[in-house]
């Protein structure tokens, strides 16, 4: 299965996807024109990535702002990683923040995502 990595600019998180280490990275800002263009290969590739997990997969979300948009595209990744968590396989989810904001919008999917999470302060 191929890695997916994007490499971030002022409007698009950096992405990195690889499936051979069990990694899913989503890093930087996420304001895209086109929210659904952008994460529908990641929810694509969450999915079949499902079927045949390492035996750990460690998620690492640090995003220092996103819109509205991006809420609602996030929400799909993180559902698709919880199907695979409720499947049996192991999750070790991060949450990285360095605001408030960003702390309470990891809250806010920790109370409807159930997959442990672990919240992570981190310097501005």
């Amino acid at each position: 299965m191929d890695a997916i990595i994007i490499n971030g600019t002022q409007k698009l998180p950096t992405v990195n996807f690889d499936a051979s280490i069990g990694k899913i990275e989503i890093k930087g800002k996420s304001i895209p024109e086109d929210s659904i263009k952008f994460y529908k290969p990641l929810v694509s590739w969450i999915a079949q990535y499902r079927s045949n997990p390492q035996k750990i997969t460690e998620v690492h979300v640090q995003l220092e702002y996103f819109n509205t948009a991006t809420s609602k595209c996030l929400t799909d990744v993180f559902k698709e990683i919880e199907a695979m968590y409720k499947d049996g396989n192991e999750v070790l989810f991060n949450w990285y923040y360095n605001d408030e904001y960003i702390m309470e919008a990891g809250e806010d999917y920790q109370s409807f995502i159930k997959i442990p999470f672990k919240m992570i302060a981190v310097a501005e």
